[in-house]
């Protein structure tokens, strides 16, 4: 079992980090931003309950996932994983915004595309773009927003475009055609680095997450919950 993690709240370089590849996705570009994080070993993994779990399991030290986007809302994997699956501790939050672009094949034309790949949270945060851009434009899935580049890049098609950040395409050396395609500027993702234990210190300007659910469909039990937050001023 690993045992990587300082008492400072910083990484230790000999840490193990994992976040969702491939590399080029929005996580690893937040993560990167992070220079403990950048320094410590960072390992891709698929999708973010797998990463969890194997922070949860002690292969990891670390996990660096998202957790909310201000445009579409929670993660709702990342959320459910880390609610009733494992039992892990907030360590750090991570606020990147987030640029989107559409990118292509080096020659092709917004004109002739016809499908858009990407990770569904990008395609909600650029429906307005696509639906005046590229109104009849089918769309294609994929696991992580680097990992659309990588169906582009890879390809023979020059009709298929994908929705990305600018790390992605130049790491698949693609053509960026379109900028700021997001339908709201202020357009943000929250991420959060998390680990089997360990509370940060205190530093004056700390947040507490919490979760909560119902256990039974009952009327009023939304406003139950409401109220006992509104009776502490929170």
């Amino acid at each position: 079992m690993s045992s990587h993690q300082p008492r400072t709240g910083t990484v230790s370089p000999s840490a193990s980090v994992g976040f969702l590849g491939p590399i080029g996705t929005f996580t690893e570009q937040a993560l990167l931003g992070q220079p403990d994080l950048a320094a410590a070993t960072r390992i891709e993994f698929d999708n973010f309950s797998e990463l969890l779990f194997s922070v949860e399991n002690g292969e990891l030290d670390y996990g660096f996932v998202a957790l909310e986007n201000a445009i579409e809302g929670q993660v709702n994997i990342t959320a459910d994983t880390l609610t009733f699956d494992v039992d892990l501790l907030i360590q750090r939050e991570v606020v990147l915004p987030i640029e989107m672009t559409l990118q292509v094949k080096p020659g092709a034309v917004l004109d002739k595309i016809t499908r858009v790949s990407s990770f569904p949270h990008a395609y909600a945060q650029c429906r307005e773009w696509l639906r005046a851009n590229l109104p009849n434009v089918e769309l294609v899935p994929a696991t992580s927003t680097a990992g659309a580049s990588e169906i582009v890049a890879t390809g023979n098609d020059a009709t298929i475009a994908a929705i990305a950040n600018a790390r992605a395409a130049e790491l698949h050396g693609l053509d960026i055609i379109a900028r700021d395609i997001a339908d709201h500027p202020e357009n943000a993702t929250r991420f959060a680095l998390v680990a089997r234990r360990g509370i940060p210190a205190p530093s004056a300007n700390d947040k507490t997450s919490i979760v909560v659910f119902q256990r039974a469909d009952v009327p009023g039990s939304l406003l139950s919950i409401l109220q006992e937050f509104a009776a502490r001023q929170i």
